[in-house]
Order: C-alpha cells, then structure tokens, then sequence
C-alpha cells in the first residue's frame, strides 16, 4: 500500500555544493490520498553523507534509518528505509539526478520482499 508513497519519497539533496561534504540529518514526511480519502503518511528519519564527485560538478548521497508507517486508522509501524543518488550539472542550465530506494516491508529489518524504487530526471534552471 505505501510502495506508491515510499517510490514517490522526494531527493535528499541531490546538488550538494562543492565547498561541502558530510554528514546530515534529512526528516522527510510523505502523505498520500485517493481522491479525497487520507491513506496515511511515511516519515523518514535518517542520517546521510554526501560529497562532491570530481571538480563539484557532480555530486554523491548515501543516506538510511528509521521510516515511521502511520497508514490511516491502523497503529504506526517503524520500519527501515535508505535511498542513494547521484546529481551532476550538464550546463549552466541543466542537471540530472538519479535515485535509488529501499525499505523494508515490516518492522523486521529483513531483505525479504525488500521495496524497491528509483527515480531519474531532468531539471531544467532559469
């Protein structure tokens, strides 16, 4: 039910600056709806590191930790997510980004029928 939400989670910073590279905390909550009908909400809670590839026009995250499942009138389960990118300018104008991401399908910290998404684009700067 929440592959749809957790597939849709939002990039960490996927353009990190060149002057920086650590770690980071990333809190990111994901709500979904059907028509009108509130499903629930997906709150990630993970640590990161990111980096710069190269001379910094490109750029590297790895991030993971607890996801808080709190589907609609059912008790929140805490589960276990990660994602890893990468971003990297192709212009002065243009940047691509790809992401990987997995959770797990229970509160078992198990591979098992692991949730897999991944995203990849293009974004466009005026």
């Amino acid at each position: 039910m929440f592959k749809s939400v957790l597939a849709a989670a939002a990039a960490a910073p996927l353009f990190a600056g060149a002057a920086f590279a650590g770690p980071y905390v990333n809190v990111e909550a994901n709500a979904g709806w059907a028509g009108n009908d509130y499903t629930g909400a997906t709150t990630d809670l993970h640590l990161g590191y990111e980096g710069a590839i190269g001379d910094g026009d490109a750029s590297w995250y790895v991030q993971g930790g607890p996801s808080i499942v709190a589907a609609d009138g059912v008790a929140a389960e805490t589960r276990y997510s990660g994602k890893v990118g990468l971003g990297a300018a192709l212009s002065s104008s243009v940047s691509a980004y790809g992401e990987l991401s997995a959770a797990t399908p229970s509160t078992n910290f198990t591979t098992k029928d692991l949730n897999v998404g991944g995203k990849i684009g293009l974004k466009y700067s005026f």
